[in-house]
């Protein structure tokens, strides 16, 4: 046999300790005994029997079942926010929209795509499991899909979840391409199956669990929190490729990923970092093709604020095996979590 000398000892136990931080770093948890099991609530059915069935006794049930949601539904359908369901005069709106050949339309391709939700209930309750293992004392919301009027993908309330099934009929849907002022292929090529758990999850996190504080006003705070939102995201949702949770193509991941340091670089060098200016911030964070005045030929990744933010964060997970994860997401020390990161901007952990 032939001796390992001293440099190949010191690789091989590098290598070794490379292995055990990644498998320690994508550790699953087991959650299968946790008593939660999703039902998804299929309003878009019962709602859409208010056509052939008596439209008042419908309505009674549907308002006793649903609450609030059923009012929110209304009021969005009818492009009215107030709008008084306990009033019948909006019926007669009601049925013009029912007579519609674009309704019929739409509700025929949801029906198609969706003629059951097996699938994406198996998933969400995969995640919700996952929620109640790192947030015990967390009261899981009623899930309910709908047609929103390609108004709004994930409305979230106290006490529901939505999911707006035409928001989800696949990127090549013949209704998108009339839709791009409010929707833009960059968006909807992402409106598909695959997506409905991971923005339902980000929807929770945002609105419900963690919402953003109104203090949180720089661009290191705002990158922060987006970063531990994204990191949430990993924890309850270990299967899902980092391209879906942030919605990005597999060559943005990869552009990201090549040129993490020249973008850390950037911030630095446009004095970014406590920034508060929203204009001249926002370009970072929102959803976009890409990012002006970043990479050639517009190849540049968009949100790239919160992509970086989501690096931060790991690196300082990382360095902090002890932190829970409630502890990450109740601190608000931005800059703290920065600083103890270390992080410059070099790639410790590889996407997917």
């Amino acid at each position: 046999m032939t001796p390992i000398n001293k440099t190949t000892q010191i690789y091989l136990f590098f290598f070794i300790g490379l292995l055990l931080t990644s498998c320690g770093r994508h550790k699953k948890v087991d959650v299968s005994n946790i008593p939660v099991d999703v039902k998804i609530e299929r309003f878009d059915r019962e709602f859409n029997a208010m056509e052939t069935k008596p439209m008042a006794q419908q309505a009674a049930y549907l308002q006793k079942k649903y609450g609030v949601f059923y009012h929110d539904v209304i009021a969005m359908i009818l492009q009215d926010d107030d709008i008084n369901t306990r009033d019948t005069a909006y019926f007669k709106l009601l049925r013009r929209v029912f007579a519609t050949r674009d309704y019929n339309d739409l509700m025929h391709d949801v029906d198609s795509v969706y003629p059951n939700m097996d699938k994406e209930e198996a998933e969400l309750t995969d995640a919700f499991r996952h929620i109640k293992y790192y947030f015990p004392q967390k009261k899981l919301p009623q899930v309910v899909a709908y047609c929103s009027g390609f108004e709004i993908q994930i409305p979230v309330d106290n006490n529901y979840i939505g999911i707006g099934l035409d928001l989800f009929l696949g990127g090549n849907s013949r209704f998108y391409p009339a839709l791009t002022a409010a929707w833009p292929r960059y968006l909807s090529r992402n409106f598909n199956a695959q997506n409905i758990c991971p923005r339902v999850i980000e929807g929770m996190a945002k609105e419900d669990m963690f919402p953003e504080s109104d203090s949180s006003k720089t661009f290191l705070s705002k990158m922060i929190y987006n970063g531990k939102v994204m990191y949430f995201m990993d924890q309850v949702l270990p299967d899902v490729p980092d391209t879906t949770k942030i919605g990005y193509t597999g060559a943005q991941l990869k552009w990201c990923q090549q040129f993490q340091s020249k973008i850390w670089a950037y911030f630095l060098d446009e004095n970014l970092l406590y920034e508060s200016d929203f204009l001249k911030i926002q370009k970072f964070f929102n959803p976009g093709p890409f990012t002006s005045g970043l990479g050639e030929k517009n190849e540049s990744a968009p949100k790239l604020g919160v992509w970086t933010g989501w690096q931060i964060v790991k690196e300082y997970m990382e360095k902090h095996p002890d932190i829970t994860l409630q502890q990450l997401m109740a601190d608000n020390d931005a800059q703290k979590i920065l600083n103890e990161s270390k992080y410059k901007g070099e790639s410790i952990v590889d996407g997917r």
